[in-house]
């Protein structure tokens, strides 16, 4: 019993292992090169090769939408054959993201883009995966709010360069080449990492045998309601692309613009430090600072829109949507690696992605037809901020479950 207790003591103060920080640094230097491409493929596509907005929001939905599937994919082949070699190469497909600079035609540069985004969704429950593996349950939350920081620290160092790059007169395709040498460090240190999961002393049980048919009934009762809340966020979801587009717009400027998703990654990236460290309540927390606050930011986008001569009010707002996206990278990963049986958290984890991919496939077609049908951004924003306090309704009435204190 002393031996179980001292060994989960050093556990908990050993979560950051060199496996763990590896891959938290191959997520840094992932979002090192592919936000950079996220902060300037809505201008290259829009203001380079004269696409309408309505095309951005197809190549978005494109890439989302398929998307869904290589997330399911790349989890369950990773329970199958292994997190590591699955997340590397999904890892190694990214940088098709940064040939889409090259592209001649609106055509070439969505297909890049699309088939770079579908190998990030591959690879991203494979790594989540992998993290779980690590650390230990008291600990996930930590790790994962950790791995979100630096994940999110990366796209808030690339989206400063790509500013300071855009400020200083450099080519669009000049950066999206830039972008490469990042994108191909991430595998690299991603290869690093020693695929070994954590030994953890089994506590004695303080669950019944007649009790426990209940407690899985909660864990998937739980489980369902998250995908749910996550599907329909996801509707309510949009790619960063369409807030630099409306910044754009309000200000003329295009550094302007990618500063907003500067704002964001701030934000957020210490978002996920902070959150990391409470595990309690965390399905309350998600639901009311993730997924309403993410809707109380979309809201906030389409107030703004009416006004005139005041474009810097953009800024909170997106502020709050970053902080929205820290609760939820950090909460999302971290509930599932705790109600799923360890053989099929990558299952989990794939089915997390893919829920919220498909509601990111209908939610940037709807932005599109919505900004040009109305030729405002006021029923784009509005239509998400309702779906989004929806979602926070339908996690907030899911059964009550002692996360704590789930096996």
């Amino acid at each position: 019993m002393n031996d179980a207790i001292a060994a989960t003591s050093e556990t908990n103060s050993t979560w950051l292992t060199r496996d763990v920080l590896f891959i938290c640094l191959s997520a840094c230097f992932a979002d090192l090169g592919y936000q950079a491409v996220l902060a300037i493929f809505p201008l290259f596509l829009v203001m380079n090769l004269h696409a309408a907005v309505w095309v951005f929001a197809l190549a978005t939905a494109i890439s989302y939408g398929p998307g869904a599937i290589f997330g399911l994919i790349g989890g369950q082949l990773g329970d199958r054959y292994g997190h590591k070699k699955m997340a590397i190469t999904g890892n190694l497909f990214i940088p098709l993201l940064s040939l889409a600079g090259l592209a001649a035609t609106p055509v070439t540069a969505v297909a890049l883009f699309a088939g770079g985004w579908w190998a990030r969704n591959f690879r991203s429950p494979p790594r989540r995966t992998l993290m779980a593996q690590m650390v230990s349950r008291t600990n996930r939350s930590r790790a994962f709010g950790f791995l979100h920081a630096l994940d999110i620290g990366g796209g808030f160092l690339a989206a400063t360069g790509a500013m300071i790059l855009i400020w200083g007169s450099t080519p669009l395709k000049i950066i999206f080449l830039i972008t490469i040498i990042p994108l191909l460090c991430s595998s690299a240190v991603l290869a690093m990492v020693r695929s070994k999961k954590i030994e953890e002393p089994v506590p004695p049980s303080s669950v019944t045998p007649t009790s426990a048919p209940a407690s899985d009934a909660g864990n998937r009762g739980l489980y369902y309601r998250l995908l749910w809340a996550t599907g329909l966020y996801g509707f309510s979801s949009f790619s960063f692309g369409f807030p630099i587009l409306t910044v754009d717009q309000a200000t003329g400027s295009r550094a302007l613009a990618v500063l907003a998703y500067v704002v964001f990654f701030g934000v957020s990236a210490l978002t996920g430090l902070v959150v990391g460290k409470f595990n309690k309540r965390n399905v309350k927390a998600l639901a009311l600072a993730g997924y309403l606050a993410g809707g109380i930011g979309a809201a906030g986008m389409a107030v703004v829109s009416t006004l005139h001569n005041s474009a810097f009010l953009y800024y909170p707002v997106v502020a709050l949507m970053g902080l929205a996206l820290g609760v939820i990278e950090t909460l999302e990963p971290t509930i599932i690696s705790l109600i799923i049986p360890q053989k099929k958290t990558g299952g989990g984890m794939g089915a997390l992605t893919a829920t919220r991919s498909l509601g990111l496939f209908f939610a940037n077609i709807l932005m599109g037809l919505l900004y040009n049908i109305q030729a405002s951004w006021v029923w784009a924003y509005g239509y998400a901020a309702i779906l989004a306090v929806v979602a926070a309704g339908i996690l907030l009435s899911a059964p009550r479950v002692n996360i704590e204190s789930l096996n």
